[in-house]
């Protein structure tokens, strides 16, 4: 089966999903000045929800009934959203949201090694493999030799966000095993409202009741996190991906941290160590091993 190649036109809706994905590092920064990361994510959840189901009503789009979708939805919620967006949102209040948005780009990392134990389809190749080691060793590059030795804050939030790339690569086989044949837009839909159901009690526990009463800037980051880089992000995600194939989607994960590394520096004065940029080369060339396309292209005759 050969793999599909980008028009113009996908490589324009790739760097724009980048450009939605790069940004919404500094957004959820931007708000939790003044609310928490468990209210951050529960907004971003919760007005996601309600414009990704006015787009299905707008569509008539089949909405499945029964348990079964129920089940897939509140796992998808509880793996690609609760967990992920919980975890880099509190890391982002200790690390610059530049270098999380480099530890992002190892959910391919981990999808690879989970999809391999989870379907037989998807084994670990020897090239798969060399590009996984690779890959986690510019992670261990932008972490640091000291990171662990010198156990604090930003040691833990590191970890965190690679917890949370963790738990959106089991989103991916949830979502294989519990969502086929669903719709994505509405797959998306329900994935968002679960998260809001199962999230709002945990927030309004621990972190009590939105004020509402926050800066422009607030609400202009939440409107931006939760309406671009949620709903319309998810719908030029699916748009790329029918055009374009999960091969090439997954190029969108490089693409991410430059935006987010450049918006951290101008907007917040964020600066990174020179290892996390090291760490992001080194990353980098793993995942263009697992890609495949630069070894395929040494074997090209000319």
């Amino acid at each position: 089966m050969t793999q599909k190649t980008l028009s113009p036109r996908a490589w324009a809706d790739l760097a724009l999903l980048a450009f939605f994905w790069g940004g919404v590092f500094l957004a959820v920064r931007v708000a939790l000045d003044e609310i928490g990361p468990l209210t951050a994510v529960l907004f971003r959840v919760t007005i996601g929800a309600a414009a990704l189901w006015g787009i299905v009503w707008f569509k008539r789009e089949p909405v499945p009934r029964g348990k079964g979708f129920v089940i897939g939805a509140a796992g998808m919620g509880i793996f690609n959203n609760i967990a992920p967006f919980c975890l880099m949102a509190w890391a982002q209040l200790h690390i610059p949201s530049g270098l999380t948005s480099i530890f992002n780009a190892t959910t391919a990392l981990f999808g690879v090694v989970l999809g391999a134990i989870a379907f037989a389809d998807e084994r670990l190749t020897l090239r798969k493999a060399i590009g996984v080691l690779v890959g986690f060793g510019g992670v261990a590059w932008a972490i640091g030799p000291d990171a662990l030795h010198d156990f604090d804050l930003t040691s833990l939030a590191q970890l965190a966000v690679l917890a949370g790339t963790l738990s959106y690569a089991v989103a991916g086989i949830w979502g294989r095993k519990r969502l086929a044949g669903v719709s994505p837009l509405v797959a998306a839909a329900g994935m968002l409202t679960a998260s809001t159901a199962i999230l709002l009690p945990i927030a309004l526990w621990v972190e009590g009741l939105p004020t509402f009463a926050y800066s422009a800037a607030t609400w202009a980051a939440i409107v931006y996190y939760a309406l671009v880089a949620t709903a319309l992000a998810y719908l030029l995600y699916f748009r790329v991906l029918a055009m374009a194939g999960s091969g090439n989607l997954m190029l969108v994960t490089l693409l991410i941290p430059p935006v987010a590394i450049t918006l951290g520096a101008l907007v917040r004065g964020e600066t990174l160590p020179h290892s996390a940029y090291a760490g992001f080369v080194i990353l980098t060339l793993g995942l263009a091993v697992l890609d495949g396309r630069i070894l395929k292209l040494g074997k090209t005759k000319v």
